[in-house]
């Protein structure tokens, strides 16, 4: 063989080595993708973030994959829901605030529609357009308008709810006085929903069933499942409350300390974190016994609840790897917002109407459970606030990514992430191109998130630069955050309404403001926010406005006038008649 011979063959070799990769990528089948979304769970709820309720079958989704323990969502279940599905801010997609929340002064501004403006695109209508076939089972919650419900948003089959939650025995019992009634829709048309069910276990059912029913074999899948667990009324089947009878007899604090101490031991926070208690923790030891076990009971329903739904993911697990799907599947489960500390108190004269509370029965058909802000501050340990308010227990949550693109197992994400961060990741995992500024010849907002892909194949140990903002406000709880840096501002009961300066490296429990110490960082950080909310058209809240409030003006509006409004009406009426009749007669009388 001749010298040019051998050159020849030397420089094919070398072309072939460098296409070889890029080949295999191409050939690589795209995976199946589920996105399992928990509703109302604490930082440390989860076994793998340091909790001690069951919950086996994420546990092992975790060690499969990799969690994220400095990942954040907004601190409402709506919010956080269209940013998951857009990879869009909540203030530009639609969804500034959750709709029972919104000053009727805000609701219809732009960015305040309270559901998804058409000018975004969800995720599964890019997946849907490339190949995949679409499912979504569960809690829906951003827009029931004709063009938003999932048939119109990317989905091949769907069964939704369309509000904040409902009863998890009886879908079509309401827990709060909303709206007239709990709406349900199946491919966009109102749904059947049987009499009695348990949602946990009747949404996997209903993705099992969408996944096997389809033709379309040979094409990836996207499911999305909206549990309603753990949002209020906390509910779960009585044999998983019986294995937690006495487990939480030392109360709230006692708990909060041990999963802060689980959750340095596994890494998710630095050394050294501290616990602060919130002014709404109440003191356990001063309760009276009667009260104690009624707040233990509420915790062993919750604990409960928590891990059926484990459970019915663990059916899913099941199924998938017995019909030969799970190992080209990946797995993303996330908490939409922080665990629930309301204590329900406004709503008692209706729920007392509607629910049972005795302890001996809590968790079956026909009673709520409200775990309220003691428990809701150890679900969130050893994070500050919960839901609704932009501490970090408000709106750090667990999330974790399982599956085929994690190359190492068993692995701790530190880096800075957030919900929008999810759609450019699904989309780089399918390899389908983001729609951008436009989509099918029509101007859309472009997606703000940034891809975890880097993170989840080891190739990078954070996807933002230090110097780069990230803004987050809602209902005025607002906050920023900036390499390790955390500016937040917390409005009252929790919060003071000024600006506070945490180092989340070292502080995520939120101990130590340091804005004395980093003027000039407090100073930036600041104007970055004013940017922020400029950029991104966030109003400023009404005077006197607390969500608690607006929720009972809102339930009024939208339930009480619209269910009760022509009786009030006709009655008002009747009395009117009445009075005119009575008014004439005397004036007959009088004249005779």
């Amino acid at each position: 063989m001749n010298k040019t011979a051998i050159t020849l063959m030397y420089a094919w070799a070398c072309v072939g080595a460098l296409l070889t990769p890029q080949v295999a990528r191409a050939a690589a089948p795209r995976p199946n993708i589920v996105v399992l979304v928990a509703d109302d769970w604490g930082f440390s709820d989860l076994g793998a973030f340091g909790g001690e309720i069951a919950t086996p079958n994420l546990d092992a989704l975790a060690k499969r994959g990799m969690r994220f323990s400095n990942f954040h969502v907004a601190a409402s279940c709506s919010p956080t829901r269209s940013m998951l599905l857009t990879g869009v801010d909540n203030h530009r997609n639609g969804v500034g605030n959750l709709r029972e929340a919104m000053p009727t002064e805000h609701l219809g501004k732009p960015g305040y529609q309270g559901s998804l403006a058409s000018n975004v695109v969800t995720v599964a209508q890019r997946l849907q357009d490339s190949g995949y076939r679409t499912y979504i089972a569960g809690k829906w919650n951003v827009g029931s308008e004709p063009f938003n419900l999932p048939n119109r948003r990317g989905f091949d089959k769907s069964i939704v709810q369309g509000d904040t939650g409902s009863d998890n025995w009886e879908p079509s019992k309401q827990y709060l006085p909303h709206l007239p009634q709990v709406y349900w829709f199946e491919d966009g048309q109102t749904a059947n929903m049987p009499a009695d069910y348990y949602s946990s276990e009747y949404f996997v059912d209903r993705t099992i069933g969408y996944i096997d029913a389809d033709p379309r074999k040979q094409q990836p899948f996207f499911a999305y499942v909206g549990f309603q667990a753990n949002h209020v009324p906390v509910q779960a089947p009585q044999a998983y409350i019986d294995k937690y009878k006495g487990k939480y007899h030392e109360g709230w604090t006692v708990l909060r300390e041990r999963r802060l101490a689980r959750a340095i031991e596994l890494g998710l926070v630095p050394p050294g974190t501290r616990l602060t208690t919130m002014s709404t923790t109440g003191d356990w030891n001063a309760l009276s016994e009667k009260d104690r076990l009624h707040m233990e009971r509420q915790m062993e329903v919750y604990a409960a609840m928590a891990e059926a739904m484990d459970a019915h993911v663990g059916r899913l697990v099941d199924h998938l790897k017995k019909t030969g799907q799970y190992d080209n599947t990946v797995f993303v489960f996330l908490s939409d917002n922080g665990p629930e500390g309301s204590d329900y108190h406004e709503a008692q004269p209706w729920l007392a109407f509607h629910y049972k509370q005795d302890t001996e029965t809590l968790g079956a058909k026909g009673t709520i459970g409200i775990p309220g802000p003691g428990w809701a501050s150890a679900s969130a340990s050893p994070l500050y606030t919960y839901k609704f308010w932009s501490g970090e227990g408000g709106i750090r949550t667990p999330m974790l990514i399982s599956g085929p693109p994690v190359r190492q197992a068993n692995h701790i994400a530190t880096a800075l992430t957030h919900v929008t961060d999810i759609t450019p990741t699904l989309l780089d995992l399918a390899q389908v191109k983001a729609p951008g500024a436009s989509y099918q010849g029509a101007a859309v907002e472009p997606i703000t998130g940034m891809s975890l892909l880097p993170l989840l194949q080891g190739s990078a140990s954070a996807v933002r630069k230090p110097e780069q903002p990230l803004g987050y406000e809602l209902s005025g709880n607002a906050a920023l955050f900036k390499g390790k840096l955390k500016l937040v501002r917390n409005m009252p009961s929790l919060g003071d309404g000024l600006w506070h300066l945490y180092d989340l490296s070292q502080d995520p429990g939120e101990t130590q403001d340091i804005s004395a110490k980093l003027p000039q960082e407090f100073a930036a950080m600041q104007a970055d926010y004013a940017a922020y909310e400029k950029a991104n058209q966030v109003l400023e809240m009404p005077s006197g406005y607390t969500p608690q409030r607006q929720v009972f003006i809102n339930s009024v509006l939208r339930y009480w006038l619209p269910v009760f409004g022509k009786q009030a009406l006709g009655v008002v009426l009747a009395l009117v008649a009445l009075l005119v009749w009575w008014r004439l007669r005397r004036r007959s009388r009088s004249r005779a």
